[in-house]
């Protein structure tokens, strides 16, 4: 920034750049929405008020306000790499994003985030990253790698590095025991991301304690209330499987409560849904149809976000701040008109972008799995034998005890009732684990992936061993992704060379694939409310309550122990 020049266009004795003339400017501080001009110069906004430029945009009509902000996302759940990520959020409006790379580093550990860094260098976007907490995600399943309070220490310095990411191992924290109290004290003093589902009374109140800032596995508005009288930045959450914002503004309209705390965010979003309803500005237009007000709900989006995490020159249309700027058509609609990141339109911006680099090779052919056979998928049931349940539109499932289909004491999937697998696939231990699921629906076949939060094992369901276990094996060969199988064949798969995580190809060509891989699945019985793969892919994470499945067996979230 040369500050000399943005002082002489912000004192209006030299001509701006750039100058949106005429626009109704959405001031973050006040709340209110007021006419003037705002002047651009160098990447930075001068001054808003009355400029002349050497080049003007005419926004009479237009509403403008500071690029969206997403608090918290996994680019590697869009399934393509940071660059193709930002070619699909950046036209709807998002300019900055503060990313997990959780998935990835469960994986690959340190070399994944390196690849992360790397592969997100010089994008049209403010990328941001937190380190992540908790690799493995818990001592009660086998992921790929460890990532230690060590580890982290080299990353410190990277100017794109932020904080600390979600702290899943909750327990731990509120318990006083484990290492993450080494990662707590490494990161004193910056953000520190929360993941903490239901946590009240005395057990929330000593996990705020720990330093942990932020929460965004609220689902009703009575939980997200009590975090934020505990001092927790609320993340609003609205991704492909998980839809908190319109509970949760609902609370926030009828309270009266001050937003000033509660920020946007995506979590997880596949491209299929950013697609047709672009990235943060579908959070915005939820909660404005919940009676949020505009000015409010725009803050969410980005001033909020960017004060929370110590970004000093993002969020507002002000003078000294980012020109990361979007121009709206339609208020209450976020219909985007345009979009600016430091002063250039997205669309040129974008244009000059190229392709992805290759991958590292350290982040390739990920996969090994044990040799099995359809002897090894059969599962010794009771009477009554503990079930998944599916809950529609949400990540929690059921814990149910019920009397299962069987043949001579051994499980056999039909009606409600699929079978889950996980297989260990990084090559440390070979554990399979199965379980009963209800209400996952699938009919005549099998689905599979190695998208499976957050250790990524393989993660399949079936209504029949055969289908299952070519499904698992196919995956093996193609290195990762997503698989469908039907009656003896594969007729679908979408390849995740990328630690089995994220394509090589462009947005369009993945996006593509999931829709049709995604259809397929639908048309096998998986009901339109359960999104196939994402629902799927969370069944193994043994942070939500209230029965998950990893490598290791069952596992009892709400008295956090293996069955």
């Amino acid at each position: 920034m040369d500050r000399r020049r943005l002082v002489e266009v912000a004192a209006g004795r030299e001509k701006a750049e750039l100058v949106f003339k005429g626009a109704e400017v959405l001031d973050v501080f006040t709340g209110r929405i007021l006419p003037g001009d705002v002047a651009v110069e160098g990447g930075f906004i001068a001054g808003v008020g009355s400029y002349s430029g050497r080049r003007e945009r005419d926004c009479r009509g237009l509403v403008l306000c500071p690029g969206f902000i997403d608090a918290h996302v996994h680019i590697e759940s869009s399934m393509v790499l940071p660059r193709e990520f930002v070619r699909s959020v950046l036209p709807s409006g998002t300019t900055t994003l503060i990313a997990d790379p959780h998935e990835i580093v469960n994986v690959c550990g340190a070399q994944g985030l390196r690849f992360m860094l790397e592969s997100s260098e010089g994008l049209p976007c403010n990328l941001y990253y937190m380190l992540p907490s908790s690799v493995p995600t818990s001592p009660f399943e086998t992921a790929g790698a460890c990532f230690t309070a060590d580890e982290m220490r080299p990353f410190l310095g990277h100017a794109r590095v932020l904080g600390l990411g979600e702290v899943m191992c909750f327990p731990d924290v509120v318990g006083g025991r484990g290492e993450i109290f080494e990662k707590l004290a490494l990161l004193e003093g910056r953000p520190i991301d929360g993941h903490a589902p239901a946590l009240s009374g005395h057990a929330l109140q000593a996990y705020a304690a720990a330093g942990v800032e932020s929460e965004h596995e609220a689902v009703g508005f009575a939980e997200a209330a009590e975090k934020a009288r505990a001092g927790m930045a609320i993340l609003v959450r609205e991704g492909s499987a998980a839809h908190n914002v319109v509970s949760l503004v609902r609370g926030l309209v009828e309270s009266g409560m001050e937003t000033d705390r509660f920020l946007f965010c995506t979590d997880d979003k596949h491209l299929d849904d950013i697609w047709r309803d672009g990235h943060i500005r579908w959070n915005l237009k939820l909660a404005m149809e919940e009676g949020l007000a505009p000015a409010l709900a725009l803050g969410m989006a980005s001033y909020n976000t960017a004060r929370h995490y110590r970004l000093p020159r993002l969020g507002a249309v002000a003078p000294g701040y980012r020109a990361d700027l979007v121009l709206l058509s339609d208020l209450r609609g976020v219909l985007v008109e345009e979009v600016y990141k430091d002063g250039i339109p997205a669309s040129e911006a974008l244009k000059n972008l190229g392709e992805s680099p290759p991958p590292d090779p350290a982040v390739l052919h990920t996969v090994s799995l044990p040799a099995l056979s359809e002897h090894d998928l059969r599962l010794p049931v009771a009477e009554k034998t503990d079930v998944i349940g599916m809950i529609p539109y949400q990540l929690e499932t059921e814990h149910l005890r019920e009397s299962v289909p069987q043949r001579q004491g051994y499980f056999t999937p039909g009606g409600d009732y699929a079978k889950l697998c996980v297989v260990e696939r990084h090559g440390r231990s070979g554990n399979l684990a199965l379980a009963p699921l209800k209400g996952y629906g699938i009919r005549g076949g099998a689905i599979a992936t190695t998208v499976a939060h957050d250790s990524h094992n393989i993660l399949a369901a079936a209504d029949n061993d055969k289908d299952l276990l070519l499904a698992i094996r196919r995956l093996g060969e193609m290195g990762g992704g997503y698989v469908l199988v039907r009656g003896g064949q594969v007729i679908g798969q979408v390849p995740l060379a990328v630690a089995g995580l994220m394509s090589t190809e462009s947005a369009e060509a993945v996006r593509s694939q999931v829709a049709r891989i995604s259809k397929q699945a639908h048309e096998m019985g998986i009901p339109y409310h359960i999104d196939p793969f994402i629902s799927l892919s969370f069944l193994a994470l043994p942070v939500i309550p209230s029965l998950r499945l990893t490598d290791r067996g069952l596992f009892d979230v709400e008295r956090f122990a293996l069955l």
